[in-house]
């Protein structure tokens, strides 16, 4: 195959609109590359000037699917800046909340996103017809992931109740027992038969691998969601105030969001870069899962990214089981948010990781507690790079194994939809002009 012209425009079964563009021209790969073509939406400037109080309201608008990771990390951003103070009892119950956030997250692009390709339909919709039962599980298992956030967080997408120094309104134990109850006899079973799920469904994922750096928290205690150091795989851990050596933002003309790299072109975020640094960590009901479906590290497929998000799914289940049962045998203990005696200039760096990867926010706060500088750096547009440099891999690898046109057509699509991209989050603070 020596000319090729691949072009999908609004790649469907993403958060958001980019487009696939695929040029061939004797033999040579002239083109490869997801552009992103939202326009920004200024959210680092939109916060200035607003109060402490309001830019955990305000961030967590950036997106209605990341909105309790956004949420979360500006909260943490806001409390080093201004030094306040956080129990323990409010960090298990955020701990929670991140956990609710994540299956949520993770069964919407499982089964409703990526799973249609596996099963060579078009859609989730139908799905309904021919696999009943697995739509019926798959919804079973997003409504128990949203009550989560909907009793912890106060609201299923939005989330309410957490800001700087705690809760607002903390659960009862009552309806901890209830989403414990329905973790145990619900989420467990659902979790398990979609491995059986994806074991059944192994061969249908590409087999193509592609080396990169992979790039999320790591802490020595827990397989790190809530906070931890900055780990690579090829460089080991800093602390997360050194997140700009880290991602090292840069433009593309392609793409109305900024790129990222490392030590190498690009680095990879997401479940699959949290699985390669801290495998180790996993219960072992997930480690269990990983090692069945070929996930010990280094996985260097990107297509198996979804396959990473089953076994978080099924790691966060257990751990939330863990949290529950440890805040039900001391109580939930009547707390006040911490309120500083007096506000003081200062900046501060919250690092969380989401559903799709690695978040950073930081603020600079006057005296007064109002912003006067903002930086987000979102997860997707720290993989964008990431997934032009395996494009440009992957096209060569589709025609040496003689796919035709179709085929690579929805294979790229397919890789696309295994980094779970927040293309509306991406384009938060970048104009850019294009130039033929």
């Amino acid at each position: 195959m020596n000319n090729l012209s691949i072009k999908v425009p609004y790649v469907t079964r993403v958060e958001g609109h980019g487009n696939i563009v695929v040029d061939l021209k004797d033999g040579k790969l002239v083109k490869s590359v997801l552009e992103i073509v939202e326009p920004p939406r200024y959210f680092e400037a939109m916060m200035k000037g607003y109060s402490y109080n309001d830019a955990a309201v305000i961030s967590s608008r950036i997106c209605g699917i990341c909105s309790v990771g956004h949420q979360m990390t500006s909260v943490k951003a806001t409390e080093k800046a201004l030094g306040f103070e956080v129990t323990e009892q409010a960090v298990l119950l955020r701990k929670l909340l991140i956990y609710g956030a994540t299956m949520q997250s993770h069964i919407l692009h499982i089964f409703f996103l990526a799973a249609p390709d596996l099963f060579n339909a078009p859609s989730v919709v139908p799905l309904a017809k021919t696999h009943p039962e697995t739509v019926k599980m798959a919804l079973r298992m997003k409504r128990l992931s949203n009550d989560i956030c909907d009793i912890i967080g106060g609201r299923t997408i939005h989330p309410n109740r957490v800001i700087p120094g705690g809760f607002t309104k903390l659960p009862t134990e009552e309806q901890l027992k209830w989403i414990k109850d329905k973790l145990e006899n619900q989420m467990v079973p659902d979790a398990k038969a979609s491995f059986e799920l994806f074991k059944s469904l192994a061969d249908k994922f590409p087999s193509f691998t592609r080396e990169t750096e992979y790039v999320g928290l790591r802490t020595d205690s827990e397989y790190a969601f809530y906070e931890g150091d900055i780990a690579s795989t090829d460089t080991g851990r800093v602390p997360d105030t050194e997140y700009r050596t880290i991602t090292n933002e840069f433009i593309v003309p392609h793409s109305t969001a900024k790129h990222a790299k490392h030590k190498r072109s690009s680095y990879a975020v997401g479940a699959m870069a949290r699985l390669n640094n801290n495998y180790d960590k996993l219960n072992p009901l997930a480690k269990q899962v990983a090692d069945a479906l070929g996930m010990k590290p280094i996985v260097t497929n990107p297509f198996l990214n979804t396959v990473a998000q089953l076994v978080e799914t099924i790691h966060v289940t257990e751990e939330s089981l863990k949290i529950i049962d440890n805040l039900l045998s001391t109580g939930i203990k009547p707390e006040r948010p911490y309120v500083p005696s007096k506000l003081h200039e200062g900046t501060g760096i919250g690092c969380t990781e989401v559903p799709r990867g690695i978040l950073f926010h930081e603020y600079t706060y006057d005296n007064r507690g109002r912003i006067v500088k903002a930086n987000c750096v979102i997860p997707t547009n720290q993989n964008t790079q990431n997934i032009d440099d395996d494009m440009k891999q992957l096209v060569p690898w589709m025609i040496d194994n003689k796919l035709d046109k179709d085929k690579m057509t929805l294979t790229l699509e397919m890789l696309v939809r295994a980094y779970d991209p927040c293309i509306s989050c991406s384009v938060h603070f970048l104009d850019v002009k294009y130039i033929e």
